[in-house]
């Protein structure tokens, strides 16, 4: 009996690890590209710069590998109230991390669809995907959505921190909780219905999100967020929301921030993933991390290598091996072959240049 016990942990770990690639692991939302623009580089293993606890330094190259992470979702981040050609700033932002990508080739590569993240993962390849956090990005004019679109970004995120023609913020400048969507915002959500960019809710307020989800033509994501039944919180999704993003048929990616999820370690991530099924079911959750986005994770889930931790936490808690395999990566890929790219007729894993397609 103490020889099998001796051996259970290798061979639970060796278990996490096979779930990890199997599901593929797909994380919907780290803000990376922030710090590639400040020298950060994908291949060199950090360390946080504030220590093991750090908001920022959570995730590169050699932490992916190890932590079994095969798809990252990369946030593109423009601020609206310091800078203005947001559009322009944010091409820029992509030109900067795909040059980044392309310094990694053989270890990382564009990626637009499901089966370019399955084919990136059977060459032993990590998958990177881009989404806009906050169309205020967009400056009020459609066609830049196209253009995004044509260059692979696979989602958009209405809002960010600030009110912007496309409607208001859960919190920040701005703010008006009585405001939806605005008829541009409207007019934006139909748009990526027809450009397959997925419509991102986090951070949008209650009115809009509900509204957005009317207008749109696909599933929805929640890319990065907690629930508020679990911790009430301005930055949580209430059950009423949980419940129109399945019936949707979309994906709500739990966050890793400690702030968020109203405790310390990495069972309060449980907690709020075990709420998501509760409510809407297991087809719903996914993994919403938030890496390098200035939030404090758990303890337990210091960064990416945390990820097989999460995993046996997710296991131990009860939920079987199928359910798991949905929300480390099934869930986020079935969204992403639902919502196809309609903007090009190419995939950036063929294109000449990283996302730039056309």
């Amino acid at each position: 009996m103490s020889g099998a016990n001796a051996v259970e942990p290798k061979a639970r770990s060796s278990e996490v690890h096979a779930l990890l690639d199997e599901a593929p692991a797909v994380d919907l939302h780290a803000d990376t590209p922030l710090l590639t623009r400040w020298g950060y580089r994908l291949a060199v293993r950090h360390r946080p710069p504030f220590g093991w606890r750090s908001p920022l330094g959570h995730l590169d190259l050699p932490r992916m590998e190890e932590g079994g992470l095969w798809a990252q979702f990369f946030g593109l981040v423009t601020i609206p109230w310091i800078t203005r050609e947001l559009a322009r700033r944010c091409h820029g932002r992509i030109d900067a991390f795909a040059r980044e990508i392309a310094a990694n080739r053989g270890r990382i590569r564009p990626c637009v669809s499901a089966e370019d993240v399955r084919m990136a993962q059977r060459q032993g390849v990590r998958a990177a995907l881009l989404g806009i956090e906050g169309a205020h990005a967009l400056e009020g004019r459609i066609e830049n959505l196209r253009a995004f679109a044509a260059r692979g970004v696979r989602y958009l995120g209405l809002l960010h921190f600030s009110r912007s023609e496309v409607g208001f913020p859960a919190f920040g400048f701005g703010r008006d909780d009585a405001r939806g969507l605005t008829s541009f915002g409207r007019e934006v959500v139909e748009a990526c219905g027809e450009l397959g960019v997925i419509v991102d809710l986090a951070h949008s307020n209650r009115r809009g999100f509900f509204e957005a989800i009317d207008c749109a033509r696909d599933p929805v994501i929640v890319s990065h967020t907690g629930v508020a039944v679990v911790n009430p919180h301005w930055r949580n999704i209430d059950d009423e929301q949980i419940r129109a993003v399945a019936r949707k048929g979309g994906v709500i990616g739990i966050i890793f921030a400690a702030g968020f999820l109203g405790g310390d370690t990495i069972e309060a991530v449980v907690r709020h993933v075990r709420h998501v099924i509760d409510v809407g079911g297991e087809d719903v959750p996914a993994l919403g991390s938030d890496f390098d986005g200035l939030v404090v994770p758990p303890r337990g889930l210091p960064d990416v290598t945390g990820l097989p931790g999460l995993v046996e936490a997710l296991l131990r808690s009860g939920l079987p091996s199928e359910t798991v395999l949905k929300i480390a990566g099934r869930n986020a890929l079935r969204v992403l072959e639902a919502v196809p790219p309609r903007a090009a007729k190419k995939t950036a894993v063929d294109a000449a240049h990283p996302f730039a397609l056309g």
